[in-house]
């Protein structure tokens, strides 16, 4: 994974949130689906077997299936920029830096105007800093400015 500095992370802002809204709308497209499927399978239980229709259980299967690919591509797609999505169901997105030469994250939430925290890297989003000056000062990444 690449290091950024933060005006390097906030540039790819616009590109990950929009990544982040389509992942997360084929999330809910997925999950919409699979409750159908599961939805399908509780009343065929209770039912005791009858009357299932096969054709429309494997059409949703397949449009169940085909969300979870097109979700697990938009998540590599949004990881290509470089940074780690560490919570889909929030927006939460998390770029290496380095902070007074230790590997830290820079920490943005879908919602957030910029990145305007960081934390350790075993801290978590619990573990949230305010980026301030000193920050400001001793941070840096890896990629050409």
């Amino acid at each position: 994974m690449p290091y950024f500095t933060l005006a390097q992370a906030e540039s790819l802002l616009p590109q990950v949130e929009r990544a982040i809204r389509q992942a997360l709308e084929l999330k809910r497209l997925h999950d919409q689906s699979d409750e159908v499927i599961q939805a399908e399978g509780r009343r065929i239980l209770l039912s005791g077997g009858a009357s299932v229709n096969r054709e429309r259980m494997q059409a949703e299967r397949a449009r169940c299936e085909s969300y979870a690919g097109q979700l697990r591509e938009a998540i590599e797609g949004i990881e290509g920029y470089g940074c780690e999505v560490k919570d889909l169901d929030i927006g939460l997105i998390d770029f290496r830096t380095f902070y007074h030469g230790q590997e830290v994250y820079l920490c943005w939430k879908l919602g957030e105007q910029g990145i305007e925290f960081w934390h350790g890297l075993t801290e978590g989003f619990r573990g949230r800093k305010r980026i301030d000056e000193e920050f400001l000062r001793n941070h840096r990444g890896d990629l050409p400015a």
